[in-house]
């Protein structure tokens, strides 16, 4: 096995594509392991971890953010965001936070958020006489709204791989989202007023209702995804396209959408797409060795060792996905270790609604946390700044996300109470 791990080594270095190094390096394992004749049941495999109905969601969300995206939302966002929170200390603070929120209606994704509002929030609030760093943390700390409010991109992954209900997912990252939301608004306001922020009454803000009638096209899109689902009228999956053909309709509304602008959209969805699938490709070659080798019943068998049961299991899971989230991809991440760690916890009877909820927002703090949170590397190639500086700006963040992801283990019912009040089966 030395071979497989020099070649994984050499080939991360080299530079070589994630998908293609594992994909590389799982067939190598095949033949060092003697498992070489299992490999002609590869293409089988791959198929099967792709045909699942609910990955079809994912595509048309991502075309859904791409539409919403190039329409022009994101100045009318910001506007209806100031004219809401915007004259409290801290304001232009709150109004990054309750952009993201909007915006993670829309887009379910962290690393998008966090491109968008560091070149529109950052620069803005530089000039308003906030810390760059101090801006350009509360900017990648808001972006981890984005896969926790409905739709996400890394729910309908976890969906698809335990088979558990989308729609119960979505609905309940709903409660997470916004307390996570709240949380950080919280604690903007205690940083406003200790280093003397600007913001308040004497700052120009747009006025409400007009900024409510050009925002409203936009705020419109998550009420549509999320009645269709709650009211049992669609599936995610048909939630998908009516979401797809709304975003278009609000294009045409914000006179934006040209033939163009569409077909830019088709693209970037179909790369992001292709990505993300074979990603889970190849990284369904690595859970078909786990399975040969019987991974999972040594991993049963070692947690039962060491009694780990119930709180303490999701305490140590939480654990292992926060110091992973550091160094991986969620989509990643997610593929990898969810059909290796979640058997366990569905065996001691772990709700997997709440359990997909925890992991997702463990994993999204993986993506604001050195040494490679992507959202840090985006806001800082976008601002500027230094990097270790502003992963620096960022620790209270992070720790408050921590403490807040603790609450979610230790109070289930946060997370379930509300798919439970709609009649969403939750497990």
């Amino acid at each position: 096995m030395w071979t497989v791990a020099v070649a994984f080594l050499v080939l991360l270095l080299s530079g070589t594509a994630f998908a293609y190094l594992m994909g590389s390096v799982s067939v190598l394992a095949f033949l060092a392991l003697d498992k070489a004749p299992y490999l002609s049941i590869i293409p089988q495999r791959i198929f099967a971890q792709l045909d699942v109905f609910a990955f079809m969601a994912m595509p048309l969300f991502i075309l859904t953010a791409e539409l919403m995206t190039r329409a022009g939302l994101t100045r009318a966002l910001i506007d209806f965001s100031m004219s809401v929170v915007g004259r409290f200390k801290g304001g232009l603070g709150h109004v990054n936070i309750l952009t993201s929120v909007f915006f993670a209606g829309i887009s379910g994704s962290a690393v998008a958020d966090a491109a968008s509002l560091s070149r529109t929030f950052v620069p803005a609030m530089v000039e308003r006489g906030y810390d760059k760093y101090y801006a350009g943390a509360i900017t990648v700390a808001s972006s981890m709204i984005g896969p926790i409010i409905p739709p996400s991109i890394i729910m309908i992954i976890y969906g698809g791989l335990i088979g558990t209900s989308v729609a119960a997912l979505f609905v309940a990252g709903i409660v997470p989202g916004l307390l996570l939301a709240a949380s950080l608004m919280a604690l903007n306001a205690w940083m406003a007023h200790r280093h003397n922020h600007p913001g308040g009454q004497d700052d120009t803000l747009p006025r409400f209702w007009p900024s409510f009638k050009a925002a409203a096209p936009a705020l419109i899109l998550p009420v549509v995804i999320l009645g269709s689902l709650v009211f049992g009228l669609a599936t995610p999956t048909e939630g998908s396209a009516i979401a797809a053909v709304v975003a278009g309709a609000v294009g045409l509304a914000y006179r934006r959408l040209t033939l163009r602008i569409f077909w830019e959209a088709v693209e970037a969805t179909a790369q992001l797409t292709g990505t993300i699938f074979i990603i889970l490709c190849a990284i369904s070659l690595l859970g078909y060795l786990a399975g040969q080798m019987g991974w999972s019943e040594m991993l049963a068998v070692w947690v039962d060792d060491l009694g780990l049961t119930g709180i303490r299991y999701l305490l140590f899971l939480m654990g292992v996905f926060l110091i992973v989230g550091m160094f991986m991809d969620t989509p990643v991440a997610l593929t990898l270790l969810v059909p290796l760690f979640a058997p366990q916890a569905l065996a001691q009877d772990i709700n997997p609604v709440h359990l997909g909820i925890l992991l997702c927002f463990n994993l999204c703090i993986g993506l604001i946390t050195p040494p490679l949170g992507k959202c840090l590397v985006v806001t800082s190639a976008l601002t500027g700044t230094n990097y270790w500086r502003l992963a620096w700006a960022t620790l209270p963040f992070i720790v408050l996300l921590i403490v807040l992801l603790i609450v979610l283990v230790l109070v289930p019912d946060i997370t379930l109470f509300l798919p439970r009040l709609v009649g969403l089966q939750v497990g």
